[in-house]
Parts: C-alpha cells; structure tokens; sequence
C-alpha cells in the first residue's frame, strides 16, 4: 500500500514558477513509477509527466515539455514537478500517482496507476 500527498499548489503570475512535491508512504515506493496528472474545471484528468522507477526515464506531454521536470528522490520517498513559464492553461488540480514500473508505454493512461493523491490547485493568473 502507498499513500501520497501532494502540496506546493498556489496562485502564480504566467510565466512564473512553482515545485510540487509529492510525498509516499510505503516502502516499496522505489519500485513503482511515479506520474503527475491534472484536471481543469470541466475537462478530463489529463496525463502530464511520468518518471522511470530509477529516475532515469522520464516522459512529458507535449504541452509542457521543456517548461516542466518531473525528478524523484527515492530515499526521500518523493517525487517532484518543476514548473517553469506557467501559462493560465496550465491552470488545474495535480495529482500524483504511482503504478507499475512496467510497461512504461502505459506511463500516459490513467488507469495505469493504482494509487493517488488528493490533488493540490495551481492556479495562474494572466
């Protein structure tokens, strides 16, 4: 069983930065791959970085990648997401969530991942 927490939500200027962290419980948290998901008023839970059980692969959506970087420190159980040159699309609730290392082609669905956060709010402003 893993719990996770997320928090470093806030209200940001576009074009400003914010750090979410996520933080689990469970000792096997080493093992799983780790995603950050979002969901904006109205819209589906959308896929928006995801990271390898070493850290080592990491994956993007194509609307964040090169603003945003998903890394995790395993002896610190957390996992962490960069966000750089915020947009007001970039506006939702994000979630953390764990899942099978593999397969990573998978690291995009949602219903790859057994467990979740309970989301924390970025909000930005134009």
């Amino acid at each position: 069983q893993v719990q996770l927490v997320e928090s470093g939500g806030g209200l940001v200027q576009a074009g400003g930065s914010l750090r979410l962290s996520c933080a689990a419980s469970g000792r096997t948290f080493s093992s799983y791959a780790m995603g950050w998901f979002r969901q904006a008023p109205g819209k589906e839970r959308e896929f928006v970085a995801a990271i390898g059980w070493r850290g080592g692969s990491t994956y993007y959506a194509d609307s964040v990648k090169g603003r945003f970087t998903i890394s995790r420190d395993n002896a610190k159980n957390t996992v962490y997401l960069q966000m750089n040159s915020l947009k007001p699309e970039d506006t939702a609730v994000y979630y953390c969530a764990g899942g099978p290392a593999l397969p990573s082609r998978s690291y995009y669905r949602r219903d790859h991942y057994e467990y979740w956060g309970q989301g924390t709010q970025v909000t930005v402003s134009s």
